[in-house]
């Protein structure tokens, strides 16, 4: 008979075989999808430059879907090119260079506000959770507070946060305004699904703890906080998300420079003379998108198994 360890240790193997083919299967559907959106793009571009040359009227290229030209629709080889070449004459440092580290900038603001958005979204959570009322009276507010534009919001926290932010102890630097905005997209879905999975918690697991005597913060942290997990990676992921959408819009509407955004915002300013840098770094602003949930799935992995393993061996 194999000992509790060795089955803990084989279990866990298993689980590891398994979430590797997970992740491989999840990658090739990946590079797939990436083939048939450019083959698409592609095909689409060719279709639309042949109507032109033959100049046959066609009421949907170019009225309803986009023109086809290389300056709406520039080659997909130019814009893969683009990574490689120096926007600037006197610089051999390549896009790529550019993007990246614009990018590291972006990043660190986004989570920042990711970071500050998971506090205050898991603090709304469990004040709802106190009672129904304070869920059905905040509840409405935390919906209106996501129907402010962002662009109207983000100059006034960048405005606000160079003023107003002399009693610390540290200087304020525009990008952490940015961060502030992030924060504001990033907690109202946190706050939501963590209502809802601290709600999810089994109603015999919680009159089990109420026999036993136990405080509102133990019933939290041994089963409301492990049954809401689910939910709170989705919405974790979501955030992530929406967090980088918010550095960089905060980043264009409030005027900081060193981000993304503010690449993206020069190079439309010069669209017509390089529309491939464009896309470029819009290419690089999915991808550190993509990069931040994925570092949110490795660390839901981590805890998911950690809990696997615990129940195994208990």
């Amino acid at each position: 008979m194999p000992t509790r360890e060795e089955t803990t240790r084989a279990v866990a193997l298993l689980e590891r075989k398994a979430a590797t083919k997970r992740g491989t299967r999840r990658f090739v559907v990946f590079i797939v999808f990436l083939a048939v959106l450019a083959l698409a793009y592609t095909g689409y571009k060719a279709f639309g430059e042949a109507v032109d040359d033959a100049q046959t009227e066609w009421a949907v290229v170019g009225r309803i879907l986009p023109r086809t030209d290389d300056l709406t629709m520039p080659p997909i080889v130019d814009i893969i090119t683009e990574f490689g070449e120096p926007p600037q004459r006197n610089s051999g440092k390549p896009l790529v260079a550019f993007i990246a580290e614009a990018s590291l900038f972006t990043l660190r603001e986004a989570a920042l506000g990711f970071f500050l958005g998971m506090l205050l979204g898991l603090g709304f959570a469990i004040v709802m959770l106190r009672s129904r009322w304070l869920e059905r009276g905040i509840s409405p507010y935390l919906v209106a507070s996501q129907t402010v534009p962002l662009v109207a919001i983000a100059p006034i926290i960048v405005i606000w946060g160079s003023k107003s932010m002399g009693w610390l102890p540290f200087d304020w630097q525009p990008w952490m305004s940015v961060s502030i905005i992030a924060t504001y997209l990033t907690f109202f879905p946190i706050a939501m699904n963590g209502i809802k999975g601290f709600q999810s918690a089994d109603p015999a697991s919680m009159e089990l703890m109420r026999s036993y005597a136990a405080g509102r913060r133990q019933t939290l942290i041994k089963l409301q906080f492990p049954a809401a997990l689910p939910y709170l990676f989705t919405a974790f992921k979501l955030a992530a998300t929406v967090s980088i959408v918010g550095a960089i819009v905060g980043e264009i509407s409030g005027g900081v420079r060193g981000g993304l955004g503010r690449l993206i915002l020069d190079y439309a300013s010069r669209y017509t003379t390089g529309p491939s840098r464009l896309y470029a770094s819009v290419i690089g602003a999915a991808v550190l998108g993509i990069i931040a949930v994925g570092l949110v799935t490795i660390v839901e992995y981590l805890v998911v198994s950690r809990r696997q393993q615990g129940r195994t061996v208990s």
